[in-house]
């Protein structure tokens, strides 16, 4: 066969099996859940500071916190956090897997070079000394008829998503861990504060009452009990350090840092981040095409229904095609002889007969895994929409609460100003002064947790809503198309 013969059935050999790329079977599409057109919980009458309307860019939400160390802190966890950079890796292992995928769509080619020299046995030949040399192109094809390998590639391309839709989903929950971890500390440096003021108050009664008892006003008891309201006290400030170091030490966690890093940078009370006195929050769809999780569960959706139908496409025949071209001779000089020159090309079509039913059962576990996959997927979109509807109700609560709990606050100051000063006048018993002492701390302690939780109900709304990532012609290397 002459080279010009053997180029013209390769390039119809590749014709042929281009023709017939096609795959056997329609491709499927991920069925999306029904999504409500608007939130539950939302009323324009009865919640006026939370609105049904676009929320806007919300990848750095907390910008809207005005807290500039905030801001600082999770800048600086998007860059060194170990969550995050693992999440790149897994992106870039994606990408490489896609690239081994790929490659089947595609001829193998290899170099081969040999050299031997042998003797026959005087016995049986001549005797004689001989030699060989060769050096060719092997070459081998798998021609894809029924779109096997193309779906195999597919599904690579549906993994890649899906590794960076993670990567979203890392950077939205490494924002708000780190909020929270911020709004926690500052908590506890808030209920600090109010329990040393009210210790230094309750010192005061004591002193209060040892001079009453001095003087004959007041009875040893009373001294004992308010020794003892105060020691109480006093006895919640281990507490409340031990909750501080521990938000401290989450910090330091969710930076990369040893414990105790951030610490002089946390010193000092600094209170806590605003709300926003008014908020949009969009409506469901928006926040279900913002999520992460929802794109990724929607991706690998994809991918098991591309590898279903790969599975399928295994049960049917398989064309390859294989060929060499080479060099043959006795003496190296010769190679370079016309009459050297050596080719071969194979077809080959093999289809399966009789397997006791492997591929047929292969095919049904993939699309279980497929069936599975399309749960999750639904799955993944209720839960989503069940955490911004608890986020937004934990928001509007909270704010009703603060604002009854910071009059009962002021009251209860009052109250207990009040009370001593009675006290001391010899108006009252010493019991109605413990008595609006205690209520007064049990109500500032709990109007600063109060605060606390709006802050935290706000963070849990903004990662409801999937903020907290860049789009994807960001800046950040993992987000960027392969080449």
């Amino acid at each position: 066969m002459n080279k010009t013969r053997f180029r013209r059935l390769l390039f119809a050999a590749a014709c042929l099996g281009l023709t017939g790329c096609a795959p056997l079977m329609p491709a499927q599409t991920a069925h999306a859940p029904a999504t409500p057109a608007s939130w539950n919980r939302i009323d324009p009458v009865a919640q006026p500071a939370v609105l049904a309307e676009p929320a806007g860019d919300i990848a750095q939400w907390w910008q809207r916190l005005g807290d500039p160390l905030l801001t600082a802190l999770i800048e600086e966890g998007r860059l060194a956090s170990p969550d995050l950079r693992s999440a790149r890796a897994r992106v870039s292992e994606a990408r490489a897997r896609r690239t081994v995928t790929a490659a089947d769509q595609f001829p193998d080619l290899t170099a081969s070079a040999q050299a031997s020299r042998s003797r026959s046995s005087e016995e049986t030949g001549s005797g004689a000394p001989r030699n060989f040399f060769s050096a060719g192109l092997d070459s081998a094809w798998e021609v894809d008829l029924f779109g096997r390998t193309r779906r195999g590639v597919d599904a690579a391309d549906a993994d890649i998503d899906v590794a960076r839709a993670n990567f979203d989903g890392a950077q939205v929950s490494l924002a708000a861990e780190i909020a929270q971890n911020y709004v926690e500390v500052r908590a506890a440096q808030l209920r600090l504060t109010i329990a040393r003021a009210n210790l230094d108050a309750q010192s005061e009664t004591l002193q209060l009452t040892e001079w009453r008892a001095e003087a004959g006003l007041a009875s040893s008891q009373e001294v004992e009990q308010a020794r003892s309201n105060r020691e109480q006290t006093r006895a919640q400030l281990p507490v409340l350090e031990t909750n501080l170091a521990e938000a401290e030490h989450g910090l330091d966690d969710l930076l990369g840092h040893p414990p105790g890093t951030l610490h002089a940078r946390l010193a000092g009370y600094a209170a806590l981040p605003v709300v926003p006195a008014r908020l949009a929050v969009g409506i469901p769809a928006d926040a279900l095409r913002q999520r992460p999780d929802v794109r990724a569960a929607e991706r690998a959706l994809a991918a098991e229904i591309a590898r279903t139908e790969a599975a399928e496409a295994a049960r049917y025949p398989s064309f390859r095609l294989s060929g060499s071209l080479g060099l043959e001779a006795l003496r190296i000089g010769a190679l370079g002889n016309g009459g050297a020159a050596t080719a071969s090309l194979l077809g080959g079509l093999t289809a399966p007969l009789f397997d006791a039913g492997r591929l047929r059962a292969q095919a049904e576990a993939q699309d279980a895994v497929r069936e599975r996959a399309q749960v999750s997927y639904e799955q993944t979109v209720l839960t989503a929409l069940r955490e911004a509807e608890n986020a937004l109700v934990g928001l509007v609560r909270s704010r009703e609460r603060e604002q009854a709990l910071a009059g009962a606050a002021d009251a209860a100051r009052r109250a207990a100003e009040l009370a001593r000063q009675r006290y001391g006048a010899g108006l009252i018993d010493f019991q109605s002064v413990l008595d609006t002492e205690r209520t007064r701390l049990s109500v500032e302690d709990s109007l600063a947790r109060t605060r606390a939780d709006g802050v935290l109900a706000l963070i849990r709304l903004y990662k409801a809503l999937g903020g907290g990532w860049s789009p994807p012609d960001a800046a950040d290397p993992a987000r960027k198309e392969s080449t």
